[in-house]
């Protein structure tokens, strides 16, 4: 078996695909939920794709050329809307993992529909690759894709858990504090 057929046929490899499938399918269907049920399934799949990224088997690109990019800027464009509309008023939170904040006096602004957006684009490229079945296209794909967790959307992952974390526990105590919380919101 050639070097990067045993690699990307790898148990962890599979499982890392078949979650990245998952957060990918709910990603793309996340306009049809609920602000607190997108929340609570977000919160879920995060963790597990992090954990599945971070046991995949170390690999080097074998070709000169990058992977095929199958997310477009349309197509990521119309996912971060999507994703904004969900999340409202609760979608930007402050990023404390900026380099560039100890230079700022001004607080850094993200948003978790931009943050799950990125990853979506890393991860779903990696899935379009993989089901093209060529095994070194598929090889280099999963370097790609385990680099850029590495140096990108793992970080952003993790943050984003945070401001997902707050959207969640957070949100809904400050309401009660100021007299305005209602359970039945919690239920939506």
């Amino acid at each position: 078996m050639r070097k990067e057929s045993k690699t990307i046929f790898d148990r962890n490899v599979a499982e890392f695909a078949t979650v990245a499938a998952e957060f990918c399918k709910f990603m793309e269907q996340a306009e049809e939920c609920k602000r607190s049920t997108f929340v609570d399934t977000t919160l879920k799949l995060l963790p597990l794709l992090y954990l599945k990224a971070s046991m995949l088997p170390k690999c080097e690109p074998l070709g000169e050329e990058l992977p095929e990019n199958y997310v477009t800027e349309e197509t990521y464009e119309v996912l971060r809307l999507n994703l904004a509309g969900v999340l409202g008023e609760q979608d930007d939170y402050l990023d404390v993992f900026v380099s560039d904040m100890k230079y700022s006096d001004q607080p850094i602004t993200r948003y978790i529909s931009e943050d799950l957006a990125d990853i979506y684009q890393d991860v779903k490229d990696f899935i379009f690759v993989f089901q093209l079945g060529l095994n070194a296209t598929m090889h280099d794909a999963l370097a790609l894709c385990e680099e850029n967790f590495a140096l990108y959307w793992g970080q952003k992952l993790v943050n984003t858990m945070r401001a997902l974390h707050d959207v969640k526990y957070a949100q809904p105590r400050q309401e009660e504090e100021t007299g305005s919380y209602d359970e039945s919101e919690a239920e939506e």
